[in-house]
C-alpha cells in the first residue's frame, strides 16, 4: 500500500519523490520500535509467569517497577521519535509542493511558447499560400490571353495561306504559258527541237563526266594507294621475311648418267627383252640415242619416273640386269617411293604445325615432292604458302591455324592431274571433300585461281601467299613456248582497244607499253583506258606477278619554212 502510493506520488509530480521516500523511512522506524517495544513487553510477561511458577518471588516486584519504567521510557522515546518524523514530513511535504507548483509553471509557460511559435508558423505559411494563389491567377489570366492572340494569329495566317494558294494556281498557269513560248521562241532561234537540244547537252555533258571520272579515278586511285599500300607491303615484306625459302627453282630429272655407252647395251638386253621389262613394270619410255652416256625417262607421272630412275640407278651399280633383277629392283625402288612419300608428308605436316589431316592427304602431300609447276618444286611451295597464310592471318586478326591449312592443301589436286581428269583446282575441292575438310579450306582451294570469287578472308590470304610464293624471283621459270604465247596475248589484248597505235611488251612482260592517237584518246581518257585495259589483262591471262600498264600520248605539230 505504502509503495503504491509513493509511485503514484512519484508520477504525479517528479519533486516529491525525495520527500515521501523520507516520510516512508520514518514510519518504517516508527513501526519497527513499536514491534520491538511489543516483544519485549511479552518477554517481560513469560519472564515474571515463569519466576513465579518456580515460586521466586523475590525481585519480581522489583524487576516489575523496572520493567514499568522501561515502558514508560520507550513510550516516550516513541512518542518522541513520531513527533519529530511527523514535523519533518510536514516540512518536506511543503517544500515538495512548492517544487511541483514550480514544475508545474515552467512546463505550462514552455506549452504556451510553442503553441504561440506554431501559430505564427502557420500564419506565415497562410500568407506564402495566398501569394502562390494570386501569382497563379495572374499566369492563368497571362495565358487566356496569349492563347487568344495566337488563335487570331492563326486565323490570319489561314487566311493568307489561302489567298497565297489562289495566287500560286493562278501563277503555275501563267508560268506555264510563258514557258511555253519560251520554248518555242528558243527552237525557233537555235533552230534545235527539244530532242535534239537534249542530245545536244547529253552529249557535251558526256564529254564533261569523262574528265571528271577521269579527276575522280586517279583522285580515289591515289587516296586508296596512300591508305593501303604502307599497310600491305608492311605485312608482306614482313611476312616474306619470316619465310626464307632454301631454294629457288627446280628442275625435273628425267635423265640418268650411264658410267659408259656399253651400259645402254645391256640395258637393251637380248632382243630388247630388258628395256621392254623396265617400261613394262615402270610405265616409263626410256629413250636411249646418241646422248654419250645417258639415258632419258620420258613419263608424264613423276611418280612412275622416280620409280623408274632409282631402279635404273640400282641396275647400273648391281651390274646384273635381267627380267628378274628387274622386277625385283623395281620392287625396292617402289616401296622405297612411298616410304619417302610418307615422310615427305609428315615433314610438311610437322613444319606447318598442321594437326588433324587423314593418312591419304598426308599422303598425297609426300607425292607432290615429285610434282613440279614452272620447275618450283609443288611441296616447297605448298609449305611457303602455308607459312605465309600463317603470318598473314595473324597480322590481320584471323585464324591462323585455318589459313596454314589451307596454304598446305591448295596445290592438293597437283597430285592427282596425272590419274584423273580435270584442272588441279577442281580435283582438290574434290579431295577436300571427300576427306572431310572445312568448307573454309575447301573454299580457299576452289578461289586460289580465281576460278570463282574469294568470299572469305582465309581465301584472299591464301590467294596472296600463293601469289608471293610464285612470283618471286627465280621461283618459277617457264618454257620458251609459252613464255612467247604469253607476251602475244598481252600485246593482242592492248591493241583491241581504239585510239591505240602501238604497244611493246617489256621486262619479260612484267610491263606494256602502249603508244595511242593523241587526236583519239585526250589525256582525261587515258586514265580510263588504262585501268580498263589492266582489268582485261587481270580476268583473261594467267601471269605470276603483276604487269604495269603505261599509256603514251605525244601530240606534235611539224612545219617547214621555205
Amino acid at each position: 500500500m505504502l509503495m503504491s502510493t509513493i509511485m503514484m506520488a512519484a508520477s504525479m509530480a517528479p519533486g516529491l519523490v525525495g520527500v515521501l521516500i523520507l516520510v516512508a523511512l520514518l514510519l518504517g522506524t516508527g513501526v519497527g520500535f513499536a514491534l520491538g517495544y511489543g516483544k519485549a513487553k511479552q518477554d517481560t510477561a513469560k519472564q515474571v509467569e515463569a519466576a513465579e511458577s518456580r515460586g521466586i518471588t523475590k525481585g519480581i516486584e522489583r524487576r516489575k517497577r523496572e520493567a514499568e519504567a522501561a515502558i514508560g521510557s520507550a513510550e516516550k522515546e516513541a512518542e518522541r521519535i513520531l513527533s519529530s518524523a511527523s514535523k519533518e514530513a510536514e516540512d518536506h511535504k511543503k517544500s515538495a509542493l512548492v517544487e511541483a507548483k514550480d514544475e508545474i509553471f515552467k512546463l505550462r509557460t514552455e506549452a504556451e511558447k510553442e503553441i504561440k511559435d506554431r501559430r505564427a508558423d502557420m500564419t506565415r505559411q497562410e500568407r506564402r499560400i495566398q501569394q502562390k494563389e494570386e501569382n497563379l491567377d495572374k499566369k492563368v489570366e497571362n495565358y487566356e490571353r496569349k492563347e487568344e492572340q495566337l488563335h487570331n494569329k492563326m486565323h490570319q495566317a489561314e487566311e493568307r495561306l489561302a489567298e497565297a494558294e489562289e495566287i500560286k494556281k493562278n501563277g503555275t498557269e501563267e508560268i506555264e504559258r510563258m514557258k511555253k513560248s519560251e520554248l518555242d521562241l528558243l527552237e525557233r532561234i537555235s533552230e534545235f527541237s527539244k530532242d535534239q537540244a537534249k542530245d545536244y547537252l547529253l552529249e557535251k555533258l558526256d564529254q564533261e563526266l569523262v574528265h571528271e571520272k577521269a579527276v575522280k579515278v586517279t583522285m580515289y586511285e591515289q587516296q586508296i594507294k596512300a591508305s593501303c599500300d604502307d599497310i600491305a607491303r608492311s605485312h608482306i615484306s614482313m611476312a616474306i621475311a619470316k619465310c626464307a625459302a632454301e631454294q629457288v627453282s627446280e628442275v625435273a630429272v628425267s635423265v640418268v648418267p650411264l658410267p659408259n655407252d656399253e651400259m645402254k647395251g645391256r640395258i637393251i638386253g637380248r632382243e630388247g627383252r630388258n628395256i621392254r621389262s623396265i617400261e613394262s613394270l615402270t610405265g616409263v619410255d626410256l629413250i636411249i640415242d646418241d646422248t654419250p652416256e645417258a639415258i632419258t625417262l620420258s613419263c608424264f607421272d613423276p611418280v612412275r619416273r622416280e620409280v623408274a630412275r632409282i631402279a635404273l640407278e640400282k641396275l647400273i651399280v648391281d651390274g646384273r640386269i635381267h627380267p628378274a633383277s628387274i622386277e625385283e629392283k623395281v620392287d625396292k625402288a617402289r616401296r622405297e617411293v612411298e616410304k619417302r612419300i610418307k615422310q615427305e608428308g609428315e615433314r610438311a605436316v610437322l613444319e606447318t604445325n598442321v594437326h588433324g589431316l587423314n593418312p591419304e592427304l598426308i599422303r598425297l602431300l609426300g607425292r607432290l615432292t615429285f610434282r613440279t609447276s614452272y620447275r618450283q618444286n609443288v611441296l616447297n611451295h605448298s609449305i611457303e604458302v602455308a607459312m605465309l597464310s600463317g603470318i598473314l592471318a595473324a597480322e590481320l586478326g584471323v585464324d591462323a591455324n585455318m589459313a596454314r591449312r589451307a596454304g598446305l592443301l591448295h596445290d592438293i589436286g597437283k597430285a592427282l592431274t596425272a590419274e584423273i581428269e580435270g584442272s588441279h583446282v577442281a580435283i582438290g575441292v574434290d579431295v577436300g571433300r571427300k576427306y572431310k575438310e572445312p568448307q573454309e579450306v575447301i573454299h580457299a582451294i576452289e578461289a586460289h585461281h580465281n576460278d570463282v570469287e574469294p568470299r572469305t578472308a582465309i581465301a584472299c590470304i591464301v590467294q596472296a601467299a600463293d601469289a608471293i610464293s610464285a612470283a618471286r624471283p627465280g621461283a618459277r621459270s617457264e618454257n620458251l613456248e609459252s613464255y612467247i604465247k604469253r607476251l602475244q596475248k598481252l600485246e593482242e589484248i592492248c591493241s583491241s582497244y581504239e585510239g591505240v597505235e602501238k604497244c611493246f611488251a617489256m621486262q619479260a612482260g612484267r610491263e606494256v607499253r602502249i603508244m595511242v592517237k593523241p587526236e583519239i584518246i585526250d589525256d582525261e581518257k587515258m586514265v580510263l583506258v588504262a585501268r580498263q585495259i589492266a582489268q582485261q589483262i587481270e580476268n583473261d591471262m594467267e601471269y605470276p606477278g603483276q604487269i604495269k600498264v603505261n599509256l603514251i600520248r605525244e601530240s606534235r605539230a611539224v612545219d617547214v619554212a621555205k
